[in-house]
């Protein structure tokens, strides 16, 4: 067994920061995906949460993604998080803000009605335009160097390559500077690598099964 194994599933947003940081440290690894609806016991005795991503050191577990992301940029170069203390807990505080704009991209695609449905689209694009504040001429989150808040929203922006597919939500109208970060993201190859070639084609799936409203509007578009 390799001396890192990042167990994994396909879509899994969070395995995907823990792939990036991976790759963009040029660490060897191994992945080992897993099938949540019918997870091994070998796996729940090292996910006490049942969730990926776990990170296995030399067969000792390390969970949550955030966690991962810190011991790895901690322990091999080079480093993803700012030196300065309190910017390094800045940077993790835009991290959280990805996961609350994943947690948004879950109630989108499990809406149950088209109200329910724009009012998710608007939370998001409300969180987009705060960031839209924060950036400045890019290409990345803080700049020129690549951090771990880029390893977090790399995810997040991949959804929106199904969801433009689906329909013009116009969740990033207003917000050019996130538009060139999410093109910026989208050509980064740790960040296109950290999915397999079917991602796009299984994101589909697992949308259109969710009987929400996104999906009837999946079904309605390709009648």
């Amino acid at each position: 067994m390799a001396d890192l194994v990042l167990v994994s599933h396909h879509l899994c947003p969070y395995v995907q920061r823990a792939a990036i940081a991976l790759m963009e440290k040029s660490v060897p690894f191994e992945r080992r995906d897993i099938d949540l609806a019918d997870k091994p016991g070998w796996f729940l005795e090292v996910s006490p949460l049942g969730k990926t991503p776990v990170l296995l050191v030399e067969g000792q577990p390390l969970f949550e993604s955030a966690i991962i992301a810190d011991y790895l940029d901690e322990t091999r170069p080079p480093r993803l998080h700012p030196q300065d203390a309190f910017e390094r807990a800045r940077h993790r505080g835009w991290v959280e803000f990805a996961s609350a704009i994943l947690t948004d991209i879950a109630g989108f695609y499990n809406a149950p009605d088209s109200a329910t449905l724009e009012a998710k689209r608007d939370a998001m694009a409300a969180k987009f335009a705060r960031l839209e504040a924060e950036l400045g001429e890019g290409p990345y989150f803080a700049g020129a160097d690549f951090s771990l808040v880029d390893a977090a929203f790399g995810p997040v922006f991949r959804y929106f390559d199904v969801f433009d597919s689906i329909a013009d939500f116009a969740v990033f109208a207003a917000t050019p500077r996130v538009r060139k970060w999410r093109k910026a993201l989208a050509a980064r190859p740790s960040v296109r690598q950290a999915v397999g070639a079917d991602y796009a084609d299984r994101l589909w799936r697992f949308l259109r099964a969710r009987n929400a409203e996104l999906s009837r509007r999946m079904l309605a578009a390709a009648a």
